[in-house]
């Protein structure tokens, strides 16, 4: 189910000079929030969940997913490239899984280590904040690299709606209507940290079962359909 040769293209592509640049910048960013909201506030543990989920979660991890979930597989069908990867013997499952794998890596590079950092510089792990915002990007990069490849093989416009659902569904939506957050993958991965953080320094709007099936249930569904959509995609070239 994994194939090296499709793996190394699309962490090339993925990891181009302008695509990197665009990664490595929220990351910076939020360990540059956390540097100077220690200096000025100290250590505050809830200070510290505050902006572990206010940016990082609600923010940073959405915005790298979409970067790396629609650019391991959009940019290929876009330019018409894609057609040079399906002419190989590689089975269509093979390749979206391994783009698939290759997505995760990446929002999880891109999103666990810097919230991993930004929540030990403010307040040293205390509550286990860190630890819990860390496991919540974990749990997160999956479900939104598979939302977001999936987005990148049946849309052209992927990035649009993918930043639109990021920005405007999880963050807007979710902070304003109780419903929203239900279907928030953000919601999902805090019930997953809630459990491992200090008493109420962590809290979600859905239970740990119902989260964890959902987060299972996107991640494949949304590959099973990312296959099948680029098995399409194959028969209208050959036509």
């Amino acid at each position: 189910m994994y194939h090296p040769t499709v793996a190394r293209l699309t962490y090339r592509a993925l990891l181009g000079r302008r695509r990197a640049a665009v990664l490595f910048i929220l990351p910076a960013l939020l360990i540059l929030i956390a540097v100077a909201v220690r200096t000025f506030n100290g250590v505050d543990d809830q200070i510290a969940a505050d902006v572990l989920g206010g940016f990082a979660l609600a923010t940073m991890i959405p915005l790298i997913g979409v970067i790396a979930g629609t650019g391991a597989i959009g940019p290929e069908i876009d330019d018409g490239s894609i057609v040079y990867l399906l002419a190989k013997p590689v089975k269509r499952p093979t390749i979206i899984f391994t783009k698939l794998i290759v997505a995760i890596s990446v929002t999880m590079a891109f999103s666990a280590i810097p919230t991993f950092i930004a929540g030990y510089i403010l307040n040293g792990n205390g509550q286990q904040i860190a630890v819990s915002y860390t496991i919540a990007a974990l749990v997160a990069s999956i479900a939104y690299s598979a939302l977001f490849l999936l987005l990148g093989t049946v849309s052209r416009h992927a990035v649009v709606i993918g930043l639109v659902y990021a920005l405007v569904w999880e963050t807007l939506f979710g902070s304003l209507i109780a419903g929203a957050r239900t279907l928030s993958v953000q919601q999902w991965a805090l019930a997953v940290a809630e459990k491992t953080g200090g008493d109420g320094m962590i809290t979600s709007d859905v239970g740990l079962p119902l989260a964890v099936v959902l987060l299972a249930g996107v991640t494949i569904v949304a590959t099973w359909y990312a296959g099948q959509k680029l098995r399409t995609l194959t028969l209208a070239g050959d036509e």
